[in-house]
């Protein structure tokens, strides 16, 4: 059966990686980010199965008016998965209260106002799985990181009390924690740096987005029908 997905930060990086799984796998996706070239050259790649949403996870008006616009125009939504993010990382005492806030209110916020306006159709239908995509360094910590980790570990939080709070009808709440995935943005690291992160990892090398991708197709399908508030780390044993 053919379902609808809604995948934030979905035009690049491992938000197209999640997207791109999902089509090959019969999903249809409708594909949300403010960048709308990415977006546009992301709907070229993937087909009909993408449909690409221009959309600011952090204006709340926005988000409900295209969660109410996807359902009138695609159908139920049975998958929701939390991806779009940001950094502005910096040392505590050089931080500003600009960089934590626009990182609390796209990666922790912007989770928040997309579960509550897609979960009011999943609770009527009583069936739903959503997925937010959270980080290692929830668990681990981050030096020069203290705004993004405590997001991080924020959509922890919000994946188990959601859990529980969704559970009775039937959707389920789950959590995926990447390590050290290569994207466009570690790509342009220097060598080194990307040698001394591939170093730490116990399985010596960086993930790939497919990998998280698996993961979050695997909890979206109904093979998974028996697993919430669970955070599956995507991470090559960084974690153990």
């Amino acid at each position: 059966m053919n379902r609808l997905a809604v995948v934030t930060g979905a035009a690049r990086g491992i938000g197209y990686s999640i997207s791109k799984k999902l089509v090959e796998s019969g999903w249809s996706v409708a594909g949300c980010d403010i960048l709308q070239e990415d977006l546009d050259r992301a709907a070229e790649r993937l087909g009909g199965g993408f449909s690409p949403w221009l959309l600011d996870v952090t204006n709340e008006e926005a988000v409900a008016e295209t969660a109410g616009r996807i359902e009138k125009e695609l159908g139920s939504v049975f998958g929701l998965v939390n991806n779009a993010g940001i950094t502005r990382d910096g040392l505590l005492m050089r931080m500003s209260r600009s960089d934590w806030d626009s990182v609390l209110s796209v990666n922790l916020t912007g989770a928040f106002l997309m579960c509550r306006a897609f979960s009011r159709a999943m609770l009527r239908q009583k069936e739903g799985s959503i997925v937010n995509i959270s980080s290692v360094v929830a668990i681990l910590g981050a030096s020069g990181q203290a705004n993004y980790a405590s997001t991080k570990a924020g959509l922890l939080g919000l994946t188990r009390a959601l859990a529980r709070e969704f559970a009775g009808r039937n959707i389920r709440v789950n959590a995926i924690a990447p390590g050290f995935i290569e994207t466009e943005m570690t790509r342009e690291l220097p060598d080194k740096v990307r040698e001394d992160y591939a170093g730490r990892v116990p399985m010596n090398r960086m993930g790939q987005p497919e990998s998280v991708a698996d993961a979050v197709h695997f909890l979206l399908e109904d093979v998974s029908s028996y697993i919430t508030g669970v955070v599956i780390p995507v991470d090559g044993g960084l974690t153990t």
